[in-house]
């Protein structure tokens, strides 16, 4: 069974940056898709930003040029650089990892529990 962990999260004035961390148990991220999903009350989850296994990258347009992805497959860890933060940008930030199954377009997938991101303005 696949645990993440994510860490990082805090309170930060707005303008400031975090790094969020998700480290993954009994699976490296080697062939994983991973994803930075967030989530704020009465809204549901969406997607921040996310990288495959061959390091194609993808952001939502409202993080676009402010947050980087990247996973070091040193440390089996995948990292969220976020920049210029805005109050909106305030959520729970959840770790995703999709792993192949061997059957084409089928995942497994897992979640971590979340890190909360507070930005002040």
């Amino acid at each position: 069974q696949v645990q993440l962990e994510e860490s990082g999260g805090g309170l930060v004035q707005a303008g400031g940056s975090l790094r969020l961390s998700c480290a993954a148990s009994a699976r490296t991220f080697s062939d994983a898709n991973m994803f930075w999903y967030r989530q704020t009350p009465g809204r549901q989850r969406e997607m921040v930003a996310s990288i495959t296994s061959g390091g194609d990258t993808r952001y939502m347009s409202a993080v676009k040029e402010r947050f980087i992805i990247s996973i070091d497959v040193t440390k089996n860890t995948v990292q969220l650089q976020m920049n210029n933060l805005k109050p909106e940008d305030t959520a729970v930030y959840y770790c995703n990892a999709q792993f192949p199954t061997g059957t084409p377009n089928r995942y497994m997938s897992y979640w971590g529990e979340g890190t909360l991101v507070t930005v002040s303005s």
